[in-house]
C-alpha cells in the first residue's frame, strides 16, 4: 500500500508531482494549515505531512497523527512544530537547510551594500523630489574588514561573496575548523577580536540559548565607533534595545535588519531610525528558493517513507538510501539486544555501554544506538520509540556510551550492550549472520548461539548433572512446545545459561516451577 503524504501549505506543483512520480499518494490542501481544527480531523490518515510555515503543528495535532512517520518543512525553521511532542511520538521532523542557503546569502550582502551607500533613504529622497547629493554621503566596501559570526553554509557563501567584493573576511564560529578557515580564505577569531576589528558585522548563526543577545550593549561597546550591523539570521541574536541606544549614540553608524525579536513585527525599537533599513524576513523569499525547498523537502519525505533513508533531520542521524539497506538488519539487532537487557533489568538504570566492533563500527551508530537505546527502555517505559529514546534517556540521566573498535573476534561486525544498574552490570552480544537474522553470540560471557523467538524462556543455573532433563519435561507437561534449546556454561560445573524458544506465551505458574528446580538461579520469559 502507498503512503500518503498530505500537504496543507503552498508548494508548488513541481513539488507535488515529485510524490506521485516516486509513487507516493499526495493529498494537496494548500489552504489547509490555518484551519487547526480541521487538519487535527483528518492527519490520522496520512504517513508524511509537507508544510510551510502557515501550518502550526501543534501537540493536540500530533496526538491525532496516528500513522504519521513523517513532517517535512519546506525551509530552514521549524519554529511551527512541537519538536518534542513529535519526538515522543516517534515522528521524523525534517528541514531544508541549504535550499534557500544561496538567496539569505545574496540578502545579506544585499543589505550590506545597501546600508554602505543608504539605498532606501537616497531612494525615499530623491522619489520625494528633494535631490539632496550632499547628505548621502557612504563609505567604500573594497578593503573593509567583514566579521562573520557563524560560518556554516550560509556564513561560507557570504565570505565568499564578500571575497568578491576585495574585503578582508574574519570569523567567529566555535566549529570552524582550522582546515576549513583556510579553505574558506578567512581569518577564524575569537568573538572579542572580531567585534574589536570588523568595519562590518554579519550574523549567520541559530538561535541558542548560548547565542541569544550575542550582540549586547557589553558587546557594542568593544566594538569599532561606526560599526555597521547586519542581521539576515534570527530574530534574538543582538540586543534591538541597546542597538538603538548604540545607533542614537553614534556609536554604530547604522543597522539592516530581516529579522526581529517579535514577527510579525509590526512595531519595533530599531524602527524610525535614520541609518537602519528593515525588510519583512525576505532572507529566503526568492523565486528560486521557495521551489528548491519543496522539491528538496519532497524528495526527502519521499526517500525516507519508501527507502528508509533519513537526511535532514532535526530529531534523528542522516541514513542514506544506500546505507538504509544494510542498516535494517543491524537495528533489528541494537533494538532486539537493548530489549534482551530491558527485560532483565529491574533497578534503577545508570550507565549504558553499546560496543560497535569490526563493519557496523563504519556504519551510523547514532541511529543503532538509538535502536538500543528503545529497546531497553521500552519494557519500563511502554511508548517509547527509535525516536524519542535518546531524549528519554537523558532527562532520565542515563549515561549512554558508545564504543568502536576495529574488528577483533570471530565476527564480522558484533555488537554488544552493557548495562550498568545500581546492583549489577549486565551484557549481552550479537551479530548478524548471512541470512540477515539476528543472533545472540554472548551472555554475560558466555557463549550461544541463538536466535530471537517471539517468546523464549531465560534460565541461568549452575551447571550440574540433570538440569535439562527435569526443564525440558517441566515444559512438556505445561504443553509448552520447545522450537529452539539454546545452551552455554563458563566452565565444566561452573555458571550455566539456557535460553529456549516455545511457541505461545510462558505461564506465570510455569515460570516459578522452573524457578524451583535445584540449581537454578534465576527463570525470565521474554518477547520479542
Amino acid at each position: 500500500m502507498a503512503p500518503r503524504v498530505l500537504i496543507s501549505d503552498a508548494l508548488s506543483p513541481a513539488a507535488v508531482q515529485i510524490f506521485k512520480d516516486r509513487g507516493v499518494e499526495v493529498d494537496f490542501q494548500p489552504n489547509l494549515g490555518k484551519d487547526k481544527e480541521k487538519l487535527a480531523a483528518i492527519i490520522g490518515n496520512y504517513d508524511g505531512l509537507a508544510i510551510r510555515s502557515a501550518t502550526k503543528v501543534t501537540p493536540k495535532i500530533i496526538e491525532q497523527a496516528t500513522n504519521l512517520k513523517v513532517i517535512g518543512r519546506a525551509g530552514i525553521g521549524v519554529d511551527n512544530v512541537d519538536i518534542p511532542a513529535a519526538t515522543a511520538k516517534g515522528i521524523i521532523v525534517m528541514n531544508t537547510p541549504f535550499g534557500n542557503s544561496i538567496t539569505t546569502a545574496e540578502h545579506a550582502i544585499t543589505m550590506m551594500l545597501a546600508l554602505a551607500r543608504e539605498i532606501p533613504q537616497a531612494d525615499a529622497s530623491t522619489q520625494a523630489g528633494k535631490w539632496e547629493k550632499n547628505r548621502f554621503m557612504g563609505v567604500e566596501i573594497t578593503g573593509k574588514t567583514l566579521g562573520v559570526i557563524g560560518c556554516g553554509n550560509i556564513g561560507s557563501i557570504v565570505a565568499d561573496r564578500a571575497h568578491g567584493l576585495k574585503m578582508k573576511v574574519i570569523a567567529y564560529d566555535p566549529f570552524l575548523s582550522p582546515e576549513r578557515a583556510v579553505d574558506l580564505g578567512v581569518e577564524k577569531v575569537e568573538l572579542p577580536e572580531l567585534f574589536r576589528r570588523a568595519d562590518f558585522i554579519t550574523l549567520h548563526t541559530p538561535l541558542t540559548e548560548k547565542t541569544r543577545n550575542i550582540i549586547s550593549a557589553d558587546a557594542i561597546a568593544t566594538m569599532k565607533k561606526g560599526v555597521r550591523i547586519i542581521n539576515c539570521a534570527r530574530g534574538g541574536l543582538v540586543d534591538e534595545t541597546a542597538l538603538r541606544a548604540a545607533l542614537d549614540a553614534g556609536q554604530v553608524a547604522g543597522a539592516a535588519f530581516d529579522v526581529f525579536t517579535e514577527e510579525p513585527a509590526t512595531q519595533n525599537v530599531l524602527f524610525g531610525h535614520p541609518n537602519v533599513i528593515c525588510t519583512p524576513h525576505l532572507g529566503a523569499s526568492t523565486t528560486e528558493a521557495q521551489e528548491n525547498v519543496a522539491l528538496q523537502v519532497a524528495e526527502q519525505m519521499s526517500d525516507y517513507l519508501l527507502q528508509g533513508a533519513i537526511s535532514n533531520a532535526v530529531n534523528f542521524p542522516s541514513i542514506t538510501a544506500e546505507e538504509a539497506p544494510r542498516l535494517k538488519p543491524m537495528v533489528e539487532l541494537a533494538e532486539k539486544l537493548g530489549s534482551f537487557a530491558g527485560q532483565l533489568t529491574e533497578t534503577g538504570l545508570v550507565k549504558v555501554q553499546i560496543t560497535y566492533e569490526g563493519h557496523v563500527a563504519q556504519m551510523k551508530t547514532k541511529a543503532l544506538t538509538s535502536a538500543a537505546l528503545a529497546g531497553l527502555l521500552r519494557p519500563m517505559l511502554q511508548d517509547v520509540n527509535f525516536v524519542s529514546a535518546p531524549v528519554v534517556a537523558r532527562e532520565r540521566g542515563i549515561v549512554v556510551e558508545e564504543v568502536t573498535r576495529e574488528h577483533e573476534g570471530d565476527y564480522e561486525s558484533l555488537i554488544t550492550v552493557t548495562v550498568e544498574t545500581e546492583r549489577r552490570t549486565r551484557s549481552v552480544c550479537g551479530t548478524v549472520f548471512a541470512d540477515g537474522r539476528p543472533r545472540i553470540v554472548n551472555i554475560k560471557g558466555i557463549r550461544v548461539d541463538a536466535e530471537f523467538g517471539k517468546s523464549m524462556l531465560y534460565v541461568t543455573n549452575d551447571d550440574a548433572p540433570g538440569f535439562i532433563g527435569r526443564f525440558a519435561s517441566l515444559l512438556g507437561e505445561a504443553g509448552l512446545n520447545i522450537a529452539t534449546f539454546n545452551l552455554g556454561r563458563d566452565a565444566p560445573g561452573g555458571n550455566a545459561i539456557a535460553l529456549v524458544e516455545v511457541d505461545g506465551e510462558v505461564p506465570a505458574e510455569v515460570l516459578e516451577r522452573v524457578g524451583k528446580i535445584p540449581n537454578v538461579q534465576q527463570a525470565r520469559a521474554l518477547r520479542f
